[in-house]
């Protein structure tokens, strides 16, 4: 039985991870880390901690569905105590993505900005889309609940470095974020990643390649965060007896 552990635990995403793992065989939930106190109840054979390290020693496996300084500090612990981690976290810096590659050659850490297989699909999709229309303008929209902290989200930002790589683009170099005023004529390589906020959206990404006559739009929603704790939950079973490296949501899905 592989024992997980949850960081995170108070958010929308780690209280579904929690509920989900009591319906999972060969998986369970053994501890949950939080920064002051749970805000429900949960079975008292969970120990729940203020300590990470306490976290890492209770656990198999680490699932991190946080925010970005707390996610550090669980790399940094894992350093001293290293643990498979399955990381959900966006707006990571970057100071963190490169610990958390820091990390990964001392265990298996699976970090992806989305755990749902129709975007995992969705990437691969985009990549080849983005190669075979190579005069399309691309732009992507990304559609989120109002409490969203972090803008464009992490999964509208890996879209665009597939559509990106599609044309051997560094998305940093080419991306915009918004448009106002006299801003002149679209550039051909430049990719738009813009973010809406509203409601209680669960999320909604649309990545359009647009040419003289024609357009074409992918598209994926998500209507249930069951799809990100769910898919989370099957990476850390996957991942738990990986060797040490970086693996993405793709790699457990042999996409």
């Amino acid at each position: 039985m592989v024992k997980v552990g949850v960081l995170g635990a108070n958010g929308r995403v780690g209280k579904l991870v929690i509920d989900d793992l009591k319906n999972t065989n060969d998986i369970s939930l053994s501890c949950v880390y939080v920064r002051k106190a749970l805000n429900f109840s949960i079975d008292p054979s969970v120990l729940v901690t203020t300590n990470i390290k306490s976290l890492l020693l209770a656990c198999d496996i680490v699932i991190d569905f946080s925010l970005p300084d707390a996610c550090e500090s669980l790399l940094e612990a894992s350093l001293k105590i290293p643990k498979p981690l399955v990381i959900g976290t966006t707006g990571l810096n970057t100071h963190q993505l490169n610990l958390l590659k820091q990390a990964s050659e001392r265990m298996p850490i699976l970090y992806a900005t989305n755990m749902s297989l129709g975007v995992a699909l969705l990437n691969k999709l985009v990549y080849q889309a983005s190669s075979a229309l190579a005069d399309f303008d691309i732009e992507i929209v990304e559609m989120h609940h109002k409490h969203k902290k972090d803008a464009p989200s992490g999964t509208a930002l890996t879209l665009g470095k597939s559509a990106a790589a599609g044309r051997n683009l560094d998305l940093d170099k080419v991306r915009i974020s918004g448009r106002d005023g006299n801003i002149g004529e679209r550039s051909s390589d430049e990719i738009a990643v813009m973010a809406i906020r509203g409601g209680d959206i669960v999320g909604r990404h649309t990545v359009g390649f647009y040419n003289d006559g024609e357009f074409i739009e992918l598209n994926h929603t998500a209507t249930s965060r069951n799809t990100f704790s769910k898919g989370a939950i099957r990476a850390a079973s996957w991942l738990a007896n990986k060797k040490n490296g970086l693996y993405s949501i793709s790699d457990c899905l042999e996409l």
